[in-house]
């Protein structure tokens, strides 16, 4: 890891986050309560930002994500929608064109915790609600507090869900169960939320929570990173594709990414009686 470059992220992570990282887990925390966590324009573009430094320059084997305040996220802010550009009098297919580049580019805030290298757990207190929905459904995991609650909120003010919660909720929890919530707007509460798949444990209160999340993020921090990026993309390969394809596609990654050394790290740490050590991700040259 490159601790200048972990500095300098902690040190200029915007507006609405703070970022620390330490023991290989980067915890990015959204860091504006007194506006219940709302997205502004910051918060979009900050948050791949943050994410992609944090993947390509390999400062992290793990994030979590938490929050502050009462609640994890109102969702939208307001000024989202009202600032921009006038396009008043403007060509409708161009402005309609327009606002489909805007969504995809929405859409790429929380994609970028699907396409990184490593593990994304959340961690929800209090209300989850509209693109909290998409943020969540992004991670590899989320765990929440009892008071918590998930809201796919756009119903309620008359408009589609377009960030990312319909592609993938489905795969996270019964589709009649996603349905029911897109169509009617209801509070999915946490006890629901976690019978039905979609939070792994709910915890009486937010420290609780924390400590457990990062717990489970040391233990990941702990195994070989490279073998984490493999699970990682074999499970979202395998949820896009068939059955087939994934087998075949875990042959070909084995053939190329499997090396020995770490098996061996493993094994000789065992019967040493003592934690394994593991090299770190490459930083990605691609991004230079």
């Amino acid at each position: 890891m490159s601790t200048s470059a972990a500095a300098r992220l902690q040190q200029d992570a915007g507006e609405c986050f703070k970022v620390e990282i330490r023991d290989h887990i980067a915890h990015i925390v959204l860091d504006r309560p007194e506006k219940m966590n709302a997205m502004n324009r910051d918060f979009w573009r900050d948050l791949p930002r943050i994410v992609r430094e944090i993947d390509e320059g390999a400062l992290a084997r793990v994030i979590v994500i938490s929050s502050t305040g009462k609640h994890f996220t109102a969702g939208m802010d307001l000024s989202v929608f009202t600032s921009g550009p006038d396009m008043k009098g403007k060509e409708t297919g161009r402005v309609r064109a327009n606002l489909m580049r805007t969504v995809l580019q929405l859409q790429k805030t929380f994609s970028c915790l699907d396409e990184a290298r490593m593990p994304v757990l959340m961690a929800v207190q209090g209300g989850c609600i509209g693109g909290g929905v998409d943020f969540a459904s992004a991670c590899d995991m989320r765990y929440c507090t009892k008071d918590a609650f998930f809201c796919i909120q756009e119903i309620n003010i008359g408009m589609t869900a377009d960030v990312g919660t319909f592609p993938r909720l489905p795969h996270l929890m019964p589709q009649g169960l996603v349905r029911e919530l897109a169509y009617t707007g209801r509070r999915l509460f946490a006890e629901e939320a976690r019978s039905c798949g979609f939070v792994k444990a709910v915890f009486d209160t937010q420290e609780e929570m924390l400590d457990a999340v990062m717990g489970i993020a040391r233990d990941i921090a702990a195994r070989s990173p490279l073998a984490v990026l493999g699970s990682k993309e074999m499970l979202n390969y395998a949820r896009d594709h068939s059955i087939a394809d994934g087998l075949r596609h875990i042959a070909v990654w084995q053939s190329g990414m499997f090396q020995p050394a770490d098996m061996m790290e493993s094994f000789a740490a065992k019967s040493e009686k003592r934690d394994p050590e593991f090299d770190d991700l490459l930083p990605d040259q691609s991004a230079l």
